[in-house]
């Protein structure tokens, strides 16, 4: 049938029509994202990796935002949808640090008796062996229509991250990579030879053993040019360490929260000076205070940021900073929890 022969229909019947388009238009676009996937996952992966998930419609397509450590998140749209399971593609990764050989990431997840799990396929482009990794996740609530009303929140009695003498209260969370972190007249030091500014490297980040809820830190740092570093805010929410000449600005730039808000200006420091933090973390609204100018006001934080190495935000988590990239030097941690009633 033409255009044309549509045309001829009487009015009633091309209502119909259009009645019957609608409705199909609207079942596949439920199909696309069933209603109990809807969402932000903190996820559990066997290999252990951190990942976190969110299924949401944009445009009226159903999408899906996945990171898997520290990988993009996408947006990725959906392959397919089968009983109520969804499949879609990751961008592929490299086998290893500068290979050229790829591997292709398939995930397929859905609600099985009331919990959501899934798998993660990697099948190296070459034909090597598959590796088929199983993964549960944890709903995580919305977040808050309103941001907290700091003037009403009580912080306890600050206490102290460093004791400017070892590493007590710290440890790397890499095992199997070299620990450049050590203390140096008083100072808490990474050494390590990289120099450019890719994703990980062979030396090992440093956490505290200790977990927090909501809190206020205050920690300083000193970064040479060309050089960069973060300090992660419950293993979360990266703020990024660099000078205010870096080449990474705004949402990349020192003051921001890596990649999710970019600070109000550029309040850092020339490369090789000292830089002071006041990070407030309070129902997942971030303040920045960067060297005693408020860049970021209380803001909502949506998703953990790249690096992240804990996902899920009603948890507690520890205070992170990233070892593989380069040389970073911290002094006068402190941390102040929220007091709850």
């Amino acid at each position: 049938m033409t255009a044309s022969d549509s045309s001829n229909f009487c009015p009633s019947v091309r209502f119909f029509l259009i009645l019957l388009l609608l409705a199909f238009h609207w079942e596949l676009r439920a199909e696309l994202i069933p209603e109990n996937l809807m969402g932000d996952w903190s996820l559990e992966l066997e290999s252990g990796e951190p990942a976190w998930m969110s299924f949401f419609e944009e445009d009226g397509e159903g999408k899906v935002r996945m990171r898997v450590y520290v990988g993009p998140e996408g947006p990725y749209r959906i392959d397919s949808v089968k009983d109520g399971r969804v499949s879609f593609t990751l961008k592929p990764k490299r086998k290893e640090k500068g290979s050229k050989e790829m591997i292709e990431q398939l995930v397929e997840v859905g609600i099985r008796d009331g919990r959501l799990d899934g798998t993660l396929r990697r099948s190296p482009r070459d034909g090597g062996a598959e590796e088929i990794i199983p993964f549960t996740g944890k709903s995580i609530p919305p977040m808050p229509t309103s941001p907290p009303d700091l003037s009403k929140v009580r912080f306890g009695h600050p206490v102290s991250l460093f004791n400017g003498k070892d590493l007590t209260g710290w440890r790397p969370y890499e095992t199997d990579k070299i620990n450049g972190w050590k203390v140096k007249d008083g100072l808490l030091v990474n050494e390590t030879p990289k120099t450019d500014f890719s994703a990980t490297g062979d030396h090992a980040n440093l956490r505290t053993e200790a977990e927090f809820e909501d809190f206020w830190l205050h920690i300083e740092f000193l970064i040479e040019a060309d050089r960069n570093s973060g300090v992660y805010l419950r293993g979360m929410y990266e703020a990024q360490v660099v000078d205010r000449d870096s080449r990474m600005q705004g949402l990349q730039g020192v003051g921001a929260i890596f990649s999710r808000i970019a600070p109000s200006e550029n309040a850092g420091r020339p490369p090789g000076e000292w830089q002071t933090y006041d990070l407030t973390l309070v129902d997942r609204h971030v303040t920045v205070v960067l060297n005693g100018v408020k860049v970021i006001d209380n803001q909502p934080v949506t998703g953990p940021t790249g690096g992240a190495i804990h996902t899920d935000p009603m948890a507690p988590g520890p205070i992170y900073l990233q070892g593989d990239h380069t040389a970073v030097k911290y002094r006068d941690i402190y941390l102040a929890p929220v007091v709850k009633e």
